[in-house]
């Protein structure tokens, strides 16, 4: 497995909102899989609650209705005694409902949505930009994910922090399943 990482200006991306003069921030993972096995842990409840959360929190899916404008509505519920401690001493509640909303779905390529970002105390609810782009070469799939920045620079890192969480996990499955 590959990782990159990287910070690139902004530019548009097919019905992505943009924040001017913000750095997106791109992550990038390789996996030996089938394109299938990838695009269904992004795209099906059982994949989506199989790694999303960062440590320490489990997901629970809802509805999710793969389409542009289509939703996917989750709780993310912290689990681990570390992650349960920071979310009271942050008051906020142990369980978070979550909605991504799907602008654009190119099956087997590219999914973009915006999460609303509605959980931080003290700042009004606003929307937060992704983009992931799957590419095939061979037995090999290169997942890239384009992330919008958030209101500040320290949930900017806890939303990065996060993502790379759950990449980790999804490191972790495909290493489990080539030794298996």
């Amino acid at each position: 497995m590959i990782q990159k990482e990287s910070q690139t200006k902004p530019k548009p991306l097919n019905a992505v909102a943009a924040q001017p003069g913000k750095h997106r921030i791109t992550l990038e993972r390789t996996y030996e899989a089938s394109l299938k096995d990838i695009w269904d842990l992004w795209t099906t409840k059982k994949g989506f609650e199989s790694w999303w959360g960062p440590d320490g929190f489990t997901v629970k899916v809802r509805k999710l209705d793969l389409r542009p404008g289509g939703d996917l509505l989750y709780d993310m519920i912290a689990t681990a005694p570390m992650q349960i401690e920071f979310m009271k001493k942050a008051r906020m509640p142990l369980t978070t409902e979550a909605r991504l909303t799907y602008s654009l779905v190119e099956a087997m390529r590219r999914l973009a949505y915006t999460h609303l970002v509605d959980f931080v105390p003290k700042v009004e609810a606003y929307p937060v930009a992704t983009v992931v782009e799957l590419h095939a070469k061979g037995n090999q799939i290169r997942m890239v994910v384009i992330l919008d920045p958030m209101h500040s620079v320290e949930w900017t890192e806890r939303a990065v922090s996060g993502m790379k969480s759950q990449l980790a996990k999804l490191d972790k499955l495909f290493r489990r399943l080539r030794d298996e």
